[in-house]
């Protein structure tokens, strides 16, 4: 069944899991069918199947409860994030791709850039992530996502690998609208915020393997705020 899909298979049974409850009607307290039977309905691997449902646990649409099962938490019409999004470069690239290449891309940029990032390379990330919070605090989301933006190509450009930055800024349309999308849900807006501090931890310690966790932590993060989930090598 997934075989011919081409999205990732935990996103793949995301949507698909999405799209049972909507379909057939289950309310927030409602129990679905076990994990088995669910993956072989799927046909997904058991995997794939709890990689889905932490990521749907995520976004507050499910609860997996230990021993018990897993249970509708809320509607899928409130909850789904992405619901009421168009990603305007379907034609070019799923959205899902476009993060799958970041975590890969940035991940290993900050890993570099913690090595080689200069005092003023650091204090200009720091004034962007201040800059950020007080965008957060007024509401303003366009401006934050610039700013979003603005701090993943700082971090590019310090790891010093121009072809890197040379891929971002000839699809800056395409991953500027990746950093836009998970601000449409505002009450998670702040996450964004936190975990850019937590990078630039990393990076002020000059920690190269915790500053690549921390990026593809966020990048990952950001998806599923979106509603979005995606494979790596280590699922």
């Amino acid at each position: 069944m997934h075989a011919s899909a081409p999205r990732a298979v935990p996103e793949y049974a995301l949507q698909a899991i999405r799209k049972l409850i909507e379909d057939e009607g289950y309310r927030p307290g409602d129990a679905l069918p076990s994990q088995r039977d669910l993956a072989e309905r799927l046909g997904v691997s058991r995997t794939s199947l709890r990689e889905a449902l932490s990521s749907l646990s995520a976004l507050g649409l499910v609860s997996v409860q230990a021993g018990k099962g897993v249970f509708v938490q809320a509607p899928v019409a409130q909850s789904s994030a992405h619901a009421g999004f168009a990603w305007p470069f379907a034609a070019q690239v799923s959205a899902a791709d476009t993060f799958q290449l970041r975590f890969a891309l940035e991940g290993f940029a900050c890993g570099l850039a913690a090595v080689t990032l200069t005092a003023e390379e650091l204090d200009a990330l720091q004034d962007n992530v201040e800059q950020m919070r007080l965008a957060l605090r007024a509401g303003d989301f366009d401006s934050a996502s610039r700013l979003d933006f603005d701090f993943h190509r700082r971090i590019l450009h310090a790891s010093g690998n121009q072809a890197m930055l040379g891929i971002v800024s000839s699809s800056a349309d395409i991953f500027l609208e990746s950093q836009k999308l998970p601000f449409i849900r505002p009450e998670r807006a702040l996450e964004t915020w936190q975990e850019h501090r937590k990078i630039l931890k990393a990076l002020g310690r000059h920690a190269a393997g915790p500053a690549q966790k921390a990026m593809q932590q966020h990048i990952r993060a950001a998806a599923l705020r979106t509603g979005i989930a995606f494979a790596t090598l280590g699922d």
